[in-house]
């Protein structure tokens, strides 16, 4: 199991993607730039834009902690169409670990909003 340690100030901007990235593959299954393009257009609206990079680097990590299984297909139609993608999948201990991932999640994204809400509260008044 992995488990992510605060070591710092506000969460982790990888921890924070990991949690999308569970939550996209286990709604769907797909491949890394479709995952990519979902991600910057929900998060364009924060000024949030994950990179290829970091996105594969998630993958990647879940992919060999066993967490993620991946699948090489063909898009469009066998014979006709040549690009290979690579789809990815949950595995069963992945399920499992996406829970415990979410709790470990939840209380930390509680810790950092309740830093941010202070600041804004110190500095500019009532949070609404």
């Amino acid at each position: 199991m992995s488990e992510y340690k605060n070591r710092g100030f506000l969460l982790k901007q990888r921890a924070f993607l990991k949690l999308y990235v569970y939550k996209i593959i286990d709604h769907s299954k797909g491949y890394g730039s479709q995952y990519l393009n979902d991600l910057q257009k929900e998060f364009s609206v924060f000024g949030y834009k994950p990179t290829h990079t970091e996105l594969y680097k998630v993958l990647h990590q879940l992919t060999r902690d066993g967490y993620v299984k991946r699948e090489k297909q063909i898009k469009g139609q066998k014979g006709v169409d040549f690009q290979e993608i690579v789809l990815y999948q949950l595995t069963d201990e992945g399920k499992k670990e996406y829970d415990l991932y979410k709790v470990q999640m939840k209380k930390e994204l509680e810790r950092c909003r309740g830093l941010l809400d202070k600041a804004l509260k110190d500095h500019f008044g009532p949070v609404s």
